[in-house]
């Protein structure tokens, strides 16, 4: 029912910019805050950013904050993560996520989409 696609992952270069969209369907997209969250090779899943259902409130994580930016288009059920002056420290599986409200950690969130996998290269 609930089905979330990431998509516009790929591989660049150092300094680049890249964004990312998430597709959301099977609930009332404006209800609901999103998140991103990235997964590096041998780690958890942290953090990235999260905005509220209406767009009014965003959080970002320290380390990409004035690099990456999150938004969303409710009339498109979509989300996107703005990445800008991308580092190889950014190499991820950056997942999309809905909760009820913009919260900081993984478990306030309800359903996940499958991933896709961001490469910085040096």
């Amino acid at each position: 029912q609930v089905q979330l696609v990431e998509s516009g992952g790929r591989l660049v270069q150092a300094g680049d910019s890249l964004r990312l969209s998430c597709a959301a369907s099977g609930f009332t997209f404006s209800s609901f805050a999103m998140g991103w969250f990235r997964q590096a090779a041998g780690k958890g899943r942290d953090f990235v950013a999260a905005i509220s259902g209406s767009g009014g409130v965003t959080y970002h994580t320290d380390s990409v904050k004035g690099r990456f930016t999150i938004s969303r288009d409710n009339a498109k059920n979509t989300v996107y993560l703005q990445m800008n002056s991308l580092k190889p420290e950014d190499t991820a599986v950056y997942y999309c996520a809905t909760g009820r409200t913009a919260y900081r950690t993984a478990y306030a969130y309800d359903y996940w989409g499958q991933g896709t996998q961001v490469t910085v290269s040096s």
